[in-house]
């Protein structure tokens, strides 16, 4: 790089009224001095042994005589001039900038000796936190991240990190130069949900970095994704969904409701937990069940505590382990006793796992092709809309979707864990109602 000579009347060129022994030495730094910019930074300089390295027609009423300075840099500098008077010829460069990067000569001579040092400046910028932007979905359900940052100098490292701390490779990088500062984008495909990623943007001796949930992320887009990819046919518009959403309050996470199941509407051999997110099948009757209420007593089957009349709500049940199981909604005025087809007709809006299989109940039985098994199922309901659709949250995949209903009373959620008419689900394992959104 150029070597940058700076004439500041006694900064880095100082006369000497003695004479010095070649013992003398003039002393820099061995390693380059980092400034930040916009910042001060001193440049060592001295000599050693230490002696007074002062002359006072060089110094007029306490300032530095620089007429000759190069314009740049003037009323930037500084010497600290009690420090000359011990060997110490050290430069105050004030409001950093990256210009300023370079080699700088630090010279100092007498009648009979000189001698000199050069110091290297390093300039770093800090630029601005990085951002990091959703770029939405692919076909096969990766989650797109861009994380951008600007204002850097030199240019900067960008590193995305999982929430182990692991680095993870970037896809696509661009990089910009205006004037003196980089600007870096950096894009990435994950497709972990429940992890948080790391955005980091790194100097030698700087480092910004920024923090997004993936899992918030997964759970606030995943019907927009759904709808966006795979086109679900509703009302002749396979962008029905989206458009519900994005009009409807800024998603409201999913407009998720607080489901609580009704221990007395439960089936006699049914056990719900105390706070009323578990059931399970006990296998027998259970002891204190009052047969008065109108429980279920062929289907193994419980309600929520509340019903919904109006707008959109949204609840998700895990459902690993069970071999049987049906989940939907049903309207508050339907039988609960006896074998029940769990249709639309009869006032339940169901998807369910029977014998190996995943079905819809319409007018008919509709079989339904699933590639992998769901341990977390999600139900949305626009009641205004006639709308109930089913998803597998984990994998981001829509199960099955009842339209153009027609709802004129409450709703209920529903979880079942089989019927009794044909055969009998004695697996004990519980339907779990999900609150981690």
């Amino acid at each position: 790089s150029d070597m940058k000579f700076i004439c500041l009347t006694l900064l880095f060129v100082i006369l000497l009224s003695f004479s010095f022994t070649e013992q003398y030495k003039v002393v820099g730094p061995a390693d380059p001095v980092f400034a930040v910019a916009s910042e001060d930074v001193i440049l060592p300089c001295s000599v050693k042994p230490n002696i007074s390295v002062f002359r006072s027609d060089l110094y007029e009423d306490h300032e530095d005589r620089n007429t000759i300075q190069i314009q740049s840099y003037r009323g930037r500098t500084k010497l600290i001039h009690q420090e000359l008077q011990r060997g110490n010829a050290s430069l105050k460069l004030s409001s950093v900038q990256v210009s300023d990067e370079g080699r700088y000569k630090c010279f100092i001579q007498s009648k009979s000796w000189y001698d000199d040092t050069t110091v290297n400046v390093r300039v770093e910028a800090v630029g601005r936190p990085p951002v990091i932007t959703v770029d939405g979905f692919d076909h096969s359900g990766g989650l797109h991240l861009q994380c951008e940052s600007e204002g850097w100098y030199p240019e900067p490292d960008l590193q995305w990190l999982d929430s182990e701390g692991i680095s993870l490779s970037s896809e696509t990088t661009e990089k910009h130069r205006n004037t003196d500062r980089f600007s870096v984008k950096h894009t990435i495909t994950v497709y972990e949900r429940d992890s948080k990623i790391h955005c980091r943007v790194k100097l030698r001796h700087h480092m910004l970095e920024t923090l997004i949930n993936t899992s918030n992320i997964w759970k606030q887009t995943l019907l927009i994704t759904l709808s966006a990819f795979t086109m679900i046919p509703i009302n002749n518009n396979c962008h029905y969904l989206c458009y519900v959403l994005i009009c409807k309050a800024e998603f409201s996470i999913f407009f998720a409701v607080n489901v609580i199941l009704d221990a007395d509407m439960a089936h006699s051999h049914l056990i719900v937990s105390d706070d009323g997110k578990q059931v399970r099948n006990g296998n027998r009757k259970q002891k204190g069940v009052d047969e008065q209420k109108d429980r279920f007593d062929q289907h193994l089957g419980v309600l929520g505590k509340d019903g919904f009349s109006s707008g959109c709500f949204y609840f998700e049940v895990q459902v690993k382990g069970q071999t049987e199981w049906y989940l939907g909604v049903t309207r508050a005025s339907v039988s609960r006793k006896g074998w029940i087809r769990l249709s639309p007709m009869n006032g339940y809006w169901t998807v369910t796992l029977r014998d190996g299989g995943y079905w819809a109940y319409e007018s008919y039985h509709v079989s339904l092709s699933l590639s992998v098994n769901p341990q977390r199922v999600g139900v949305f309901v626009d009641y205004e809309k006639g709308l109930v659709s089913f998803y597998d949250v984990e994998s981001i995949y829509h199960i099955y979707s009842y339209t153009d209903q027609s709802f004129d009373e409450k709703l209920y959620p529903f979880v079942c864990l089989g019927e009794g008419y044909y055969s009998w689900n004695t697996n004990s394992i519980p339907l779990i109602i999900c609150d981690d959104y």
